[in-house]
């Protein structure tokens, strides 16, 4: 059975209800499946590669970008304090009223309200990432990273680029 989470900065959450989403026309609740939680556990705002080995992933490709890991969350250093400092709630969902949103990103979203069963405070993030099996990699700079690995076979997902550090000149 899947397991179904929503990463927030906000504690206390008792009921999610639907909300717009800038994927998908109309209202949800969103949630990511376990198996791409990792790619959450940074504070909402902070812009992030995440990356890992796809069916289609070549060798080389693995190799050179994944060397031996298995997920890679990368993030610009300029966010490495609020990473530290933030603290996150773990919610988990029941998965009934869920659909696969993106299923290779890992979104589901239910169009009802929903009750959380359960939530984990993480107050280290790092911590949070590696016990994730994340690899964590500090970018002085984020675009020749997010670039590459968009062009590469790697499954992945680059999060809120809009806020990166521009593009240097």
């Amino acid at each position: 059975m899947v397991r179904l989470f929503h990463v927030s900065e906000e504690p206390g959450i008792r009921r999610f209800e639907p909300r717009p989403n800038y994927r998908v026309a109309g209202e949800m609740v969103w949630a990511v499946d376990e198996a791409h939680l990792a790619n959450f556990l940074t504070p909402r705002a902070c812009p992030r590669i995440t990356f890992w080995r796809a069916a289609e992933t070549t060798a080389s490709d693995a190799d050179l970008f994944l060397r031996g890991a298995q997920r890679v969350v990368a993030f610009e250093a300029a966010w490495l304090e609020r990473v530290r400092r933030c603290v996150l709630q773990v919610y988990e969902l029941p998965p009934s009223g869920f659909e696969p949103e993106l299923a290779e990103a890992g979104y589901w979203i239910s169009r009802e309200a929903v009750e959380p069963i359960g939530v984990e405070v993480v107050g280290d993030a790092m911590a949070a990432l590696v016990a994730a099996g994340a690899e964590v990699r500090i970018l002085q700079s984020f675009w020749p990273l997010s670039d590459a690995v968009a062009r590469s076979s790697l499954g992945f997902s680059i999060i809120h680029k809009e806020r990166a550090a521009p593009r240097a000149g």
